[in-house]
Protein backbone atom coordinates (compact mmCIF):
# COMPACT_ATOMS: atom_id res chain seq x y z
CA UNK A 1 0.00 0.00 0.00
CA UNK A 2 2.66 2.20 1.02
CA UNK A 3 4.48 1.41 -2.01
CA UNK A 4 1.01 2.37 -4.88
CA UNK A 5 1.50 5.38 -2.37
CA UNK A 6 4.43 6.41 -3.26
CA UNK A 7 4.69 5.00 -6.81
CA UNK A 8 1.46 7.96 -7.62
CA UNK A 9 3.13 10.40 -5.76
CA UNK A 10 6.44 10.00 -7.75
CA UNK A 11 4.09 10.24 -11.14
CA UNK A 12 2.38 13.33 -9.80
CA UNK A 13 5.92 14.80 -9.17
CA UNK A 14 7.04 13.44 -12.27
CA UNK A 15 3.69 15.11 -14.24
CA UNK A 16 4.15 18.63 -12.98
CA UNK A 17 7.84 18.84 -13.71
CA UNK A 18 7.00 17.87 -17.14
CA UNK A 19 4.18 20.19 -17.21
CA UNK A 20 6.63 23.29 -16.62
CA UNK A 21 8.49 22.01 -19.61
CA UNK A 22 5.46 22.19 -21.85
CA UNK A 23 5.26 25.68 -24.04
CA UNK A 24 2.06 27.64 -22.38
CA UNK A 25 -1.41 27.66 -24.73
CA UNK A 26 -1.35 30.25 -26.94
CA UNK A 27 -4.25 33.41 -26.54
CA UNK A 28 -5.38 35.73 -28.73
CA UNK A 29 -5.03 38.75 -26.56
CA UNK A 30 -6.16 41.11 -28.87
CA UNK A 31 -7.72 41.32 -32.31
CA UNK A 32 -9.48 43.81 -35.11
CA UNK A 33 -10.94 43.59 -38.26
CA UNK A 34 -11.71 46.72 -40.87
CA UNK A 35 -13.89 46.79 -43.85
CA UNK A 36 -12.42 46.88 -47.45
CA UNK A 37 -15.65 48.09 -48.69
CA UNK A 38 -15.40 50.99 -50.81
CA UNK A 39 -11.46 50.75 -51.29
CA UNK A 40 -10.04 50.68 -54.71
CA UNK A 41 -8.55 47.08 -56.25
CA UNK A 42 -4.87 48.55 -55.90
CA UNK A 43 -5.69 49.57 -52.47
CA UNK A 44 -7.42 46.37 -51.58
CA UNK A 45 -4.12 44.67 -52.93
CA UNK A 46 -1.63 47.17 -50.81
CA UNK A 47 -3.52 46.80 -48.01
CA UNK A 48 -3.28 42.81 -48.28
CA UNK A 49 0.72 42.50 -49.36
CA UNK A 50 1.80 44.71 -45.87
CA UNK A 51 -0.53 42.61 -44.02
CA UNK A 52 0.95 39.39 -46.13
CA UNK A 53 4.35 40.82 -44.68
CA UNK A 54 3.72 41.23 -41.48
CA UNK A 55 1.75 37.49 -40.87
CA UNK A 56 3.78 35.46 -37.95
CA UNK A 57 6.06 37.97 -36.91
CA UNK A 58 7.09 37.69 -33.29
CA UNK A 59 7.75 40.52 -31.06
CA UNK A 60 10.46 39.34 -28.07
CA UNK A 61 9.48 40.64 -24.98
CA UNK A 62 10.68 43.84 -24.48
CA UNK A 63 11.47 44.62 -27.93
CA UNK A 64 10.04 47.11 -30.33
CA UNK A 65 7.93 46.80 -33.56
CA UNK A 66 8.48 49.10 -36.10
CA UNK A 67 6.31 48.62 -39.08
CA UNK A 68 8.04 49.84 -41.83
CA UNK A 69 10.92 48.19 -40.88
CA UNK A 70 9.28 44.99 -41.10
CA UNK A 71 6.79 45.22 -44.41
CA UNK A 72 9.71 47.58 -46.03
CA UNK A 73 9.52 49.27 -49.34
CA UNK A 74 5.92 50.04 -50.97
CA UNK A 75 7.82 49.44 -54.28
CA UNK A 76 6.18 47.61 -57.73
CA UNK A 77 8.95 45.27 -57.50
CA UNK A 78 7.73 43.87 -54.28
CA UNK A 79 4.36 43.79 -56.08
CA UNK A 80 3.04 46.99 -54.92
CA UNK A 81 0.52 49.21 -57.39
CA UNK A 82 -0.08 52.56 -57.49
CA UNK A 83 -3.16 53.91 -55.72
CA UNK A 84 -5.04 56.66 -53.97
CA UNK A 85 -3.20 57.88 -50.87
CA UNK A 86 -3.54 60.78 -48.60
CA UNK A 87 -0.34 62.96 -49.11
CA UNK A 88 0.19 66.38 -46.82
CA UNK A 89 -3.30 66.49 -46.84
CA UNK A 90 -4.41 65.85 -50.54
CA UNK A 91 -5.47 62.95 -52.24
CA UNK A 92 -3.13 61.63 -54.58
CA UNK A 93 -1.85 58.45 -56.61
CA UNK A 94 1.03 56.82 -55.43
CA UNK A 95 2.64 53.52 -54.83
CA UNK A 96 1.50 51.64 -51.82
CA UNK A 97 -1.91 53.45 -51.12
CA UNK A 98 -3.95 51.27 -49.10
CA UNK A 99 -1.18 50.29 -46.79
CA UNK A 100 -2.27 52.79 -44.21
CA UNK A 101 -5.16 50.81 -43.59
CA UNK A 102 -2.62 48.19 -42.83
CA UNK A 103 -1.09 49.65 -40.07
CA UNK A 104 -3.99 51.25 -38.59
CA UNK A 105 -5.44 47.66 -38.32
CA UNK A 106 -2.56 46.60 -36.65
CA UNK A 107 -2.43 49.48 -34.44
CA UNK A 108 -6.01 48.42 -33.00
CA UNK A 109 -5.63 45.49 -32.43
CA UNK A 110 -2.36 46.08 -30.53
CA UNK A 111 -4.21 48.25 -28.19
CA UNK A 112 -6.99 45.83 -27.22
CA UNK A 113 -3.97 43.41 -26.65
CA UNK A 114 -2.39 45.70 -24.37
CA UNK A 115 1.08 46.66 -26.45
CA UNK A 116 3.07 49.86 -26.03
CA UNK A 117 2.75 52.39 -28.02
CA UNK A 118 6.16 54.30 -29.24
CA UNK A 119 5.34 55.94 -32.52
CA UNK A 120 1.70 56.32 -34.07
CA UNK A 121 0.85 59.45 -36.22
CA UNK A 122 -2.68 60.74 -37.03
CA UNK A 123 -3.95 61.46 -40.47
CA UNK A 124 -4.51 64.97 -42.19
CA UNK A 125 -8.15 63.92 -42.58
CA UNK A 126 -10.05 60.66 -40.94
CA UNK A 127 -10.29 57.71 -42.94
CA UNK A 128 -13.63 56.24 -43.53
CA UNK A 129 -13.25 52.91 -42.53
CA UNK A 130 -11.77 53.82 -38.84
CA UNK A 131 -13.85 56.05 -36.20
CA UNK A 132 -11.87 59.33 -35.96
CA UNK A 133 -8.25 58.94 -33.31
CA UNK A 134 -7.73 55.34 -34.09
CA UNK A 135 -5.99 55.67 -37.48
CA UNK A 136 -2.20 55.07 -37.46
CA UNK A 137 -1.16 56.74 -40.45
CA UNK A 138 2.93 55.57 -42.31
CA UNK A 139 4.85 57.10 -44.65
CA UNK A 140 8.15 55.37 -46.12
CA UNK A 141 11.11 56.93 -44.23
CA UNK A 142 9.45 59.75 -42.50
CA UNK A 143 6.23 58.49 -40.49
CA UNK A 144 6.20 54.84 -38.68
CA UNK A 145 4.08 53.02 -36.23
CA UNK A 146 6.11 51.31 -33.44
CA UNK A 147 4.94 49.14 -30.74
CA UNK A 148 6.43 47.48 -27.57
CA UNK A 149 5.64 44.02 -26.44
CA UNK A 150 5.57 44.75 -22.39
CA UNK A 151 5.18 41.20 -21.32
CA UNK A 152 7.31 38.51 -20.30
CA UNK A 153 6.58 36.41 -22.96
CA UNK A 154 6.69 36.77 -26.87
CA UNK A 155 3.58 37.91 -28.86
CA UNK A 156 2.82 36.75 -32.74
CA UNK A 157 0.85 38.99 -34.99
CA UNK A 158 -1.55 36.92 -37.62
CA UNK A 159 -3.41 38.18 -40.78
CA UNK A 160 -6.81 37.64 -41.34
CA UNK A 161 -7.03 38.34 -45.12
CA UNK A 162 -10.55 38.12 -46.62
CA UNK A 163 -12.86 39.52 -50.03
CA UNK A 164 -14.13 42.20 -47.87
CA UNK A 165 -12.36 42.51 -44.95
CA UNK A 166 -9.02 42.97 -43.12
CA UNK A 167 -7.52 41.68 -39.68
CA UNK A 168 -5.41 40.86 -37.36
CA UNK A 169 -4.60 39.09 -34.19
CA UNK A 170 -2.24 39.31 -31.36
CA UNK A 171 -1.67 35.71 -30.20
CA UNK A 172 0.05 35.74 -26.76
CA UNK A 173 0.02 33.80 -23.38
CA UNK A 174 -1.70 36.45 -21.71
CA UNK A 175 -5.79 36.18 -21.42
CA UNK A 176 -7.21 38.66 -23.23
CA UNK A 177 -9.06 41.17 -24.40
CA UNK A 178 -6.45 43.04 -22.19
CA UNK A 179 -7.97 46.34 -23.17
CA UNK A 180 -11.18 48.44 -24.14
CA UNK A 181 -10.98 51.46 -26.43
CA UNK A 182 -13.00 54.15 -25.61
CA UNK A 183 -13.01 58.10 -28.53
CA UNK A 184 -14.42 60.94 -26.91
CA UNK A 185 -15.13 63.61 -29.69
CA UNK A 186 -15.32 67.05 -27.74
CA UNK A 187 -15.71 69.41 -31.28
CA UNK A 188 -16.96 69.11 -34.96
CA UNK A 189 -16.09 71.73 -37.20
CA UNK A 190 -18.54 71.72 -40.80
CA UNK A 191 -17.24 71.45 -43.96
CA UNK A 192 -17.30 75.10 -46.31
CA UNK A 193 -17.85 74.49 -49.86
CA UNK A 194 -15.69 76.19 -52.14
CA UNK A 195 -16.33 77.29 -56.06
CA UNK A 196 -13.24 76.75 -58.51
CA UNK A 197 -13.92 77.66 -61.97
CA UNK A 198 -12.61 75.62 -64.31
CA UNK A 199 -12.51 76.57 -68.25
CA UNK A 200 -12.68 73.28 -69.66
CA UNK A 201 -16.31 73.19 -68.39
CA UNK A 202 -19.08 73.89 -70.46
CA UNK A 203 -20.73 77.26 -69.19
CA UNK A 204 -22.35 76.66 -66.08
CA UNK A 205 -21.62 73.15 -65.91
CA UNK A 206 -20.92 71.83 -62.64
CA UNK A 207 -18.19 68.79 -61.54
CA UNK A 208 -18.22 67.94 -57.83
CA UNK A 209 -14.17 67.28 -57.34
CA UNK A 210 -14.73 66.42 -53.10
CA UNK A 211 -17.79 65.47 -51.62
CA UNK A 212 -16.36 67.13 -48.38
CA UNK A 213 -15.82 66.44 -44.50
CA UNK A 214 -16.20 67.81 -41.02
CA UNK A 215 -13.03 68.20 -38.71
CA UNK A 216 -13.43 66.77 -35.28
CA UNK A 217 -11.05 67.14 -31.95
CA UNK A 218 -11.27 63.66 -30.25
CA UNK A 219 -9.79 61.98 -27.19
CA UNK A 220 -8.87 58.29 -27.60
CA UNK A 221 -8.88 56.28 -24.21
CA UNK A 222 -7.51 52.93 -23.20
CA UNK A 223 -8.92 51.08 -19.90
CA UNK A 224 -7.21 48.23 -18.83
CA UNK A 225 -9.33 45.12 -18.35
CA UNK A 226 -6.54 42.69 -16.79
CA UNK A 227 -2.81 42.39 -15.27
CA UNK A 228 -1.25 44.50 -13.14
CA UNK A 229 -2.73 47.75 -14.35
CA UNK A 230 -6.31 46.53 -14.48
CA UNK A 231 -8.76 49.31 -13.80
CA UNK A 232 -6.34 51.89 -15.14
CA UNK A 233 -7.62 54.42 -17.99
CA UNK A 234 -4.94 56.25 -19.78
CA UNK A 235 -5.37 58.96 -22.81
CA UNK A 236 -3.78 57.79 -25.62
CA UNK A 237 -4.00 60.51 -28.26
CA UNK A 238 -5.92 64.10 -28.56
CA UNK A 239 -6.29 64.42 -31.97
CA UNK A 240 -7.27 67.48 -34.10
CA UNK A 241 -8.51 66.60 -37.72
CA UNK A 242 -10.06 69.87 -39.97
CA UNK A 243 -12.56 69.81 -42.01
CA UNK A 244 -12.06 68.82 -45.47
CA UNK A 245 -13.70 71.48 -47.85
CA UNK A 246 -16.19 70.07 -50.28
CA UNK A 247 -14.89 71.45 -54.32
CA UNK A 248 -16.86 72.21 -57.41
CA UNK A 249 -15.99 72.77 -59.97
CA UNK A 250 -17.87 75.04 -62.18
CA UNK A 251 -17.74 76.30 -65.80
CA UNK A 252 -16.90 80.07 -67.12
CA UNK A 253 -19.95 81.79 -68.57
Amino acid sequence: MKALRLLILLLLIAGAAAALWLPSRERVVGSYVTSLQGRTKGQRINAERAAKALDGVVIAPGHVFSFNKTVGSWTPDRGYVLAPVSYDGELIVDWGGGVCQTSTTLYNAALVAGLEVVERHRHTWAPSYIPPGRDAAVAQYTTDLRLRNPFPTPVRLKADIREGSIGFEIIGSQAGPLATVECEPSATVEPVAVVKYDGRLAPGQRRLITHGRPGMRVDVFRTYLRGKRAGERELLSHDMYPAMNQVVAVGIK
